[in-house]
């Protein structure tokens, strides 16, 4: 094998060649000798220079990305400077709330959650967890909630504040007052969230009308007697038991309480509320990662909004063989899967999830920032004739007015508007309305639809 060795011993100053020049020393009156100059602190080599100190060069301008100014701070904080207000951070001087504005405002002013870690040594989660409790805090305040209560939380208090953000801001403040309460940690304090939010999707359910909706015990003792009826189906009577225990600690409606008791004693007949049909159409949001904790999930067909497409769309389809593989009766090439919340569950057949690309005439009474989003309207094929006033139906051409929505000709309409023109078919009831999940809580009342 060759091996190439290379001398890269410099050539002598004094050596010149026709294509080297020659080297000569400057005379020592010409040497410059610059001052080094002394280490920078850390700080300054993490911290972004402020707007004030930065010199624009009149040939060339550097564009400057627009930031919103930050958010107010606490009056004792307002007049620190940036090194000072890293410090309050790293030492956690204050109330967590006091100081959560703070990370806020570093975020608006160029640094990043990686960054503050490393100064300050709260995490990137930590940090999110606090900003968004803080957020909360402030709902809370704004709801006038006893001045004892919001003490609870001031001293951490941010794990259990974080905890109810899904929550509306009526919801919270009944949140609130319950997790002081009971002395929730933040465990529990999620679990009631849960509880609270997945309460009116369980419309129909079996036991759901002896409860209360406006009562977090009642919500969470709820959460607990449906664990004991999967429980009791998979033939686990002590955990079935145990969870109706766990409801009856928190309950409060009378009615829920003695149809908890009478589960426990094996006794229990439930007499369900008669309700005719649905009232209201729910209107759900899905929540990020809902879909992987569902342990029922549902498979629609999904139709343009268009009379044609809907009427063509499967009307069936089921699992088949060992692993549940799911067949359709005809080929089509969009499907969605949804959690089992009960309006969708219960549906046999004829299903379908009917796109619209915004909500913009939708029958809801609300701002603007719902109407630029698209949603699933999941409609009942078998139940195309127009009987309940209260109800709303999907169909071509027809209705109109407010309470409608209306796209190439297909759209939702009021039972009681469609009798008043005299329609009696439609293509199907609307059962369920689905708006794609976001960080971002909102809630709509009863009141809220037309």
């Amino acid at each position: 094998m060759l091996s190439l060795t290379l001398n890269t011993t410099p050539k002598p100053p004094s050596l010149s060649t026709a294509f080297l020049p020659s080297f000569h020393a400057p005379p020592s009156s010409s040497v410059i000798h610059k001052p080094i100059p002394s280490p920078r602190p850390i700080s300054a080599l993490i911290i972004p220079p402020s707007s004030s100190g930065q010199k624009v060069s009149n040939q060339k301008q550097v564009y400057q990305p627009f930031r919103p100014p930050p958010s107010p701070l606490p009056s004792k904080f307002r007049n620190l400077d940036t090194s000072s207000k890293l410090d309050v951070l790293t030492n956690r001087l204050g109330l967590w709330f006091e100081y959560a504005p703070l990370i806020t405002s570093f975020i608006r002013e160029g640094f990043t959650h990686s960054t503050l870690e490393e100064i300050t040594g709260i995490s990137g989660v930590e940090q999110n967890r606090i900003v968004v409790a803080a957020q909360v805090r402030d709902s809370l305040v704004q709801s006038e909630i006893d001045a004892e209560t919001l003490s609870f939380f001031d001293r951490g208090g941010a794990e259990l504040l974080y905890e109810i953000r899904i929550l509306s801001a009526a919801q919270r403040a009944t949140a609130a007052d319950f997790l002081v309460g009971n002395n929730f940690d933040a465990k529990q304090a999620e679990t009631l969230a849960r509880a609270m939010k997945d309460f009116p999707m369980r419309l129909g359910d079996r036991g759901w009308a002896a409860f209360n909706a406006n009562s977090p015990g009642d919500c969470l003792a709820f959460s607990y007697f449906r664990l004991a009826q999967e429980y009791g189906a998979a033939g686990l009577e002590e955990l079935r038991r145990q969870s109706l225990q766990k409801g009856l600690e928190f309950v409060v409606s009378e009615a829920a309480k003695l149809l908890l008791e009478a589960e426990l004693e094996g006794k229990a007949e439930v007499k369900e509320a008669i309700v005719d049909e649905v009232v209201t159409v729910p209107l759900v949001r899905m929540q990020l990662g809902e879909l992987a904790e569902s342990t029922v999930v549902v498979v629609l067909p999904v139709s343009k909004a268009e009379a044609t497409q809907v009427e063509a769309a499967p009307w069936n389809c089921e699992g088949t063989g060992n692993f549940g593989i799911v067949e359709a009766e005809k080929e089509w090439r969009r499907w969605v899967v949804l959690p089992g919340w009960q309006p969708i569950a219960a549906l046999e057949r004829g299903g379908v999830a009917v796109t619209f690309k915004d909500g913009s005439t939708l029958p809801w009474r609300e701002s603007q920032k719902n109407k630029s989003e698209p949603i699933l309207v999941v409609t009942d094929r078998q139940r195309k004739e127009v009987a309940v006033d209260d109800g709303f139906y999907l169909v071509a051409g027809g209705g109109g007015g407010n309470g409608s929505v209306m796209e190439e000709g297909l759209r939702v309409v009021g039972g009681s508007k469609l009798k008043e023109k005299g329609v009696t078919e439609s293509l199907g009831m609307v059962v369920l309305i689905v708006r794609p999940p976001r960080e971002e809580n909102d809630e709509l009342s009863d009141e809220d639809w037309e």
